[in-house]
């Protein structure tokens, strides 16, 4: 640290040598960031990166090669110091030429213990760390110049570019369940034509997607085209059975069973040259084949995620909502899916306070919410949709009891979403980067036309993250919306995150070993008792 523990005395400092260089041009100079600690400091080291790279700094992953590191340090706690001073060490051996600031607690909390870090070129004081660019082309004049002969703002914050694309592959519901009017809305079945299909898939990869969502109105009945059901005479039931295949069928594209049927569908699309991902929207838990199971299990792109809507976990209810499966028949489809599919994310619409819903009932539910151990649900209160059998009903059930139960649902839908999460951090994890995320939001990519549209939905998700220098985010192949510090560069590509810490939604993840493994990371910091303090930090 230089002595007056700020940026004052590094005015004259020699001018670093060796700024990158591509093609033996000299470009702009290359920033890298890191945080330890709190949220906060994680949504701050963005909004600080966020300028550098409207200014005109290139951005890389914090073990890269860089001319700047900048270091957004904690001190909640001894070893949080400790691995703070070890970052700002760490960006030093990194690059001996390098100019390393650092910033954050810590940075205030060594000034007051009258500890130094030589290794730190600037110390931008905490609270003024939304200004640590200003901070650094005041200490060093010499890099605005570099960054004029290749045009300031010519490399603004880079437009999102485009990541997921839906495609429709089928129409039509034979399922009428008694909350539903879809069924009498889109009576027969139609299935695009394969080659159809793949063209449309052809042209969003060339226009930059990388994820393809693949719905329709009962999509696991892809390739069943001409059936126009009389509502409960003939309601399907899929013969499991029928729909098994031989362990050495060929699930390739043309051959045998492959011909018509959503796994076929699948498969041709995760063939697409350019696409990353194949993501399936929504699928009855009757349409759960072995066969698409198996797809699943064989194709790496197909993503570790099925969106199989429940509706509710009671065989009684089931019955009265003209549903074609109970419990023990749902439960044995996801233990299944479980068994074949590694890693594999399972989520779901539920619906509660169903006409007849009592109490046993809803426990019922709570049993197949904790069993199958939900990545994400998608909660909704009944409420009677004109034209539909269960609107005649006469055991309605009353609204408190729809709020309480509603409440209820929702807290144990958190508790298995963060048990899910929890088994995943301190693991790495590819995220397809979508963008930068303001508000925390649900994605409505793992669900399609599950009769559930007009029924009051829920929100689970709350926590808020400030737009301006929102983090970047993005889902994991099983569904784990991730938020972590990066460049507008990494946004369209799928790029390796080591997932940290939970948040209220997902997780905050690293790139570019940014950071301190799970066991080693310090706790949250969002605040801090002023009680703990025994020092000005002015």
């Amino acid at each position: 640290m230089k002595a007056d523990g700020h940026s004052g005395a590094l005015g004259g400092c020699p001018e670093p040598v060796g700024l990158t260089t591509l093609d033996g041009r000299n470009i702009v100079p290359v920033a890298a960031f890191t945080t330890l600690g709190c949220k906060v400091n994680q949504y701050e080291t963005q909004r600080i990166l966020d300028d550098f790279e409207e200014y005109g700094f290139g951005i890389t992953e914090f073990n890269a090669p860089a001319d700047i590191y900048v270091i957004n340090t904690c001190s909640v706690t001894q070893s949080a110091e400790r691995k703070s001073r070890q970052m700002v060490r760490k960006a030093a051996r990194l690059n001996p030429e390098a100019i390393v600031v650092m910033t954050g607690c810590y940075g205030e909390m060594a000034k007051i213990k009258a500890e130094t870090i030589d290794e730190a070129s600037i110390i931008v004081p905490n609270h003024q760390k939304l200004d640590t660019l200003k901070h650094l082309l005041a200490a060093y004049p010499h890099l605005e110049p570099r960054i004029e002969r290749q045009g300031a703002g010519s490399n603004p914050v880079r437009p999102a570019r485009r990541t997921r694309a839906t495609i429709k592959v089928q129409d039509g519901c034979n399922v009428f369940c008694a909350f539903c009017s879809i069924p009498y809305t889109r009576k027969f079945m139609v299935s695009r034509l394969l080659d159809e299909i793949v063209k449309e898939a052809e042209r969003r990869a060339e226009q930059g997607y990388r994820e393809l969502v693949v719905t329709g109105v009962l999509v696991g009945a892809y390739g069943q085209d001409g059936f126009a059901p009389v509502p409960g005479s003939d309601l399907p039931r899929v013969d499991l059975t029928a729909a098994m295949i031989p362990t050495d069928a060929r699930l390739s594209p043309g051959g045998g069973h492959a011909e018509m049927d959503l796994a076929a569908c699948l498969l041709r699309l995760a063939a697409v040259p350019g696409i990353e991902r194949v993501r399936l929207s929504s699928i009855e838990p009757t349409q759960v084949t072995d066969r698409l199971l198996e797809a699943f299990a064989a194709e790496p792109k197909l993503c570790r995620h099925l969106h199989i809507p429940l509706q509710s976990g009671d065989s009684g209810v089931l019955a009265r909502m003209n549903r074609p499966y109970d419990q023990q028949f749902y439960l044995d489809r996801c233990e299944e899916a479980y068994r074949r599919i590694p890693d594999l994310a399972i989520t779901s619409d539920i619906m509660v306070g169903f006409p007849g819903e009592d109490r046993a009932a809803f426990e019922s539910t709570l049993h197949v919410v904790r069993t199958v151990g939900y990545a994400r649900a998608h909660l909704f209160r009944y409420s009677p949709r004109p034209n539909t059998p269960a609107a005649e009903f006469h055991d309605q059930v009353a609204e408190s009891d729809k709020e309480a139960r509603s409440k209820e649902l929702a807290a144990v839908c958190r508790e298995t979403q963060q048990q899910f999460i929890r088994r995943y951090i301190g693991r790495t994890l590819q995220v397809l980067v979508e963008g930068k995320e303001g508000a925390a939001k649900e994605d409505d990519g793992d669900s399609g036309a599950t009769g559930n549209d007009s029924h009051e939905r829920l929100h689970l998700d709350e926590e808020l993250i400030p737009n301006k220098g929102a983090l970047l985010g993005g889902y994991t192949s099983n569904y784990i919306r991730v938020q972590f510090t990066g460049g507008s560069h990494l946004i369209g590509t799928v790029a390796d995150v080591e997932l940290i810490e939970t948040s209220a939604s997902g997780a905050i993840g690293a790139v570019g070993g940014a950071h301190f493994g799970p066991q080693e990371a310090p706790p949250d910091a969002e605040f801090i008792p002023l009680a703990t303090f025994t020092g000005r930090l002015d």
